[in-house]
């Protein structure tokens, strides 16, 4: 965070200051967890349902906080506020203020926002000093406290959004407005909370509309509904993709034995060859996507193709693909599910090689009236793709297997877990080299299984 007062940052806030000198500074960043204060920060008290933040504020000064930003007096030097959370978004934009330099790029999507995120992170590092902090930081709270992360010296800052409902990216760009604006695909997840894909569209797109007409909207141009918000925005189109019509644009795609992707990009005229060395043929789409960015903040051709081989995955429980010593690989995509990730993450099981492929799915939350089905897609596509194990993690999860029963001449089998625990047994019992595991579900609902299966030294 820049540098600004105790006084200031209440006067910012409208906030009052309280057991301070006015001239009091913050210089350091901004937490809401007191282990993670470092001398000159500012701690953020939240009240919880089980924990008080506000307990801990004598501990954030011992450690070294400038300040606290709390709803009551604490007997620490700090400022006190209405409401923390539209303390730390005025906070926010102020300090976007202060920052005239700054190019804030903004992406939203339904699946692989974090992935392509942390891509346009390391993308950007090459052309100066980037903000785009691993795992993913984009709502109410972490999307204000990542714009806090940024500093005189920060050229780009790279912001998730995500959105529960209408309006919620239309907040989150009031408080650090993007210049670049990256929409990735609109499918199914949180469908249950906005009743239609068209409806996602409508939330995801507010992105684009709050873009200045000097600013870009980077869009796929494979996917209709984010192709189609070109019209919302004065914004400057840049489209990625195999569509024809992208500008940025792959062809030639292979996959090799272990799922990596390799390309030819096109842009301008001008032809490179891309190999991946993340896996996943998915990855094209969230590579192209960050390749639009860096080529319209000025990366040159030539050094964008050599990057995009160089990068990897930087976010926890994302396509991490690790080989156990007794032989068997095993890819952990278990940080969140919906039934577009889920069945790209299918895809990449079967363009691995391995002697059997292994699925262990748990449930995917959020589906609304759609649940059902969207379980039953993901069981009717693994048989499809020819997993030879399919393990079904809690009854939640239980229709996909009944979704892969219905692929008539699928031989593989099908395995109900009650919970993961039970899974991991099941995995674990009949492992043998050669097999590639993939271990999916929403958040938390797997976690347990990939971390029985990773090696001692691996785990979290």
């Amino acid at each position: 965070m820049i540098r600004m007062t105790l006084d200031e940052i209440a006067k910012v806030t409208g906030g009052r200051l309280v057991n301070a000198s006015p001239s009091v500074a913050v210089t350091a960043g901004v937490e809401y967890d007191s282990r993670k204060i470092v001398p000159g920060g500012l701690f953020v008290a939240f009240e919880g349902e089980k924990v008080d933040g506000h307990d801990f504020a004598a501990r954030a000064v011992g450690s070294g906080a400038a300040g606290v930003l709390s709803t009551r007096d604490t007997g620490e030097p700090g400022v006190v506020v209405a409401e923390p959370l539209a303390a730390l978004a005025a906070l926010a934009t102020a300090v976007v203020e202060r920052l005239p330099g700054l190019t804030i790029v903004g992406l939203t999507g339904s699946s692989g926002k974090t992935t392509t995120k942390d891509f346009i992170g390391q993308l950007l590092g090459r052309l100066g000093p980037t903000i785009a902090p691993a795992g993913s930081l984009n709502n109410e709270l972490g999307f204000p406290y990542t714009v806090l992360q940024a500093t005189e010296e920060t050229r780009f800052l790279v912001l998730e959004m995500g959105a529960r409902g209408i309006g919620h990216i239309r907040y989150l760009c009031e408080i650090a407005r993007p210049q670049v604006g990256v929409v990735l695909n609109i499918g199914a997840a949180h469908i249950g909370e906005f009743g239609t894909v068209e409806g996602t569209a409508r939330a995801k797109g507010e992105l684009v509309e709050a873009l200045p007409a000097t600013g870009v909207a980077v869009l796929n141009a494979d996917d209709p509904l984010v192709a189609g918000m070109a019209p919302r925005t004065q914004a400057r189109i840049l489209l990625t993709g195999e569509a024809p019509a992208a500008d940025v644009r792959a062809t030639d795609i292979r996959v090799d034995e272990g799922g990596r992707a390799a390309y030819t990009i096109g842009f301008e005229g001008k032809i490179g060859n891309v190999r991946l060395g993340v896996a996943g043929r998915h990855q094209v789409s969230n590579t192209l996507a960050a390749a639009g960015v860096a080529l319209s903040l000025g990366m040159e051709f030539e050094d964008l193709v050599t990057a995009l081989g160089e990068i990897g995955i930087v976010s926890s429980r994302r396509m991490d693909v690790f080989t156990r010593p007794d032989g068997v690989t095993v890819i952990d995509d278990t940080y969140n599910a919906n039934p577009s990730s889920t069945a790209a993450a299918l895809h990449a099981l079967a363009a691995m090689t391995g002697d059997r492929r292994v699925a262990v799915l748990g449930y995917m939350a959020e589906l609304g009236e759609h649940e059902r089905d969207g379980h039953e897609e993901v069981g009717r596509l693994a048989a499809e793709l020819g997993v030879d194990r399919l393990v079904a993690v809690a009854a939640n999860a239980r229709p996909i297997l009944d979704g892969a029963a219905r692929v008539e001449g699928w031989t593989g089998e099908a395995i109900f877990a009650e919970d993961q625990a039970a899974a991991l047994e099941i995995v674990r019992g009949d492992l043998r080299a050669g097999d590639v595991v993939l271990v999916k579900g929403s958040r938390y609902r797997t976690w347990d299984v990939v971390d029985g299966l990773r090696p001692e030294e691996g785990r979290p």
